[in-house]
């Protein structure tokens, strides 16, 4: 009894502290527990709620494809209440009842060539002068707009001199300068760098000129460029309308009715 009188102090805070220990050991197994009964309750008592079922919108989507695609209708080739039925009349004098709209007109004129026009530079003769060489280029331009301007012209210069008519300036020149096997041009007008010789001349593709036929008229035009129909030159006059060539390349031709300026593509076809 003695010692529990001296010591009960030491003895209750030990109780304490098992006490203690004892709730900690006990406090994951108690949340666990607190944890499952929640869940239970909750399972219990909380309805069940179905997803909802797709959305149909085929309805929907197919009135915005409805309207996504216009109706067409046509007023210029079937209707003939507006649009009476022309009458053309052909070469020999005849009278031809055009039924469908293309069956005349500038929509069955056809390409049947497209050229290809090219300025060319040769190296001509050379001179050998007190300065060194001086090189003839021989240069044509076929795209040129006058026909003077398309003849073979001879230009001459010496090296890194620039030759103004002709706008190139020689840069290099390959081998025994009195007998060059090559020449490097620099050409001013697109900074180009070009090699030619005697055997090897240069070339590029600076326009185009065309052949046009108009069967129901069973008109041709050959060797068209841009410009023609215009004054000055031949017409181009299908289907009643005179027509101006105000462009072509290696795929088309485009025409301009000179009454009011609207301009048509003719596509080239060289498999037709």
């Amino acid at each position: 009894m003695d010692f529990l009188k001296k010591h009960y102090e030491k003895v209750l805070l030990g109780v304490v502290l098992v006490g203690l220990a004892v709730g900690a050991a006990m406090l994951p197994w108690m949340i666990s527990s607190e944890r499952a009964a929640e869940a239970e309750k909750k399972k219990r008592y909380e309805p069940e709620v179905k997803p909802l079922d797709p959305l149909n919108l085929s309805n929907v989507v197919e009135l915005i494809q409805r309207v996504a695609t216009p109706i067409k209708l046509d007023f210029s080739t079937t209707n003939r209440l507006f649009n009476p039925v022309p009458w053309q009349k052909l070469p020999d004098g005849r009278l031809k009842k055009v039924v469908l709209a293309n069956e005349t007109g500038i929509g069955t004129a056809v390409v049947t060539q497209i050229t290809p026009l090219y300025t060319t530079f040769t190296l001509g003769s050379v001179r050998m002068e007190e300065s060194g060489g001086r090189y003839m280029i021989i240069v044509e331009h076929e795209a040129a707009a006058k026909p003077a301007d398309r003849r073979k012209k001879t230009a001459g210069a010496s090296l890194n001199e620039r030759n103004l008519r002709e706008d190139f300036v020689i840069r290099q020149v390959k081998g025994p300068p009195d007998n060059p096997s090559e020449l490097m041009l620099e050409l001013t007008d697109t900074g180009e760098r070009v090699s030619l010789s005697r055997d090897k001349p240069f070339r590029r593709v600076d326009g185009h000129m065309a052949d046009l036929k108009y069967p129901p008229e069973n008109k041709t035009w050959s060797n068209l460029r841009v410009g023609a129909g215009g004054p000055g030159t031949a017409s181009i006059v299908i289907g009643n309308e005179a027509y101006i060539v105000v462009a072509i390349n290696k795929n088309e031709v485009v025409l301009s009715a000179r009454s009011n300026n609207k301009k048509t593509s003719i596509s080239f076809n060289p498999g037709l």
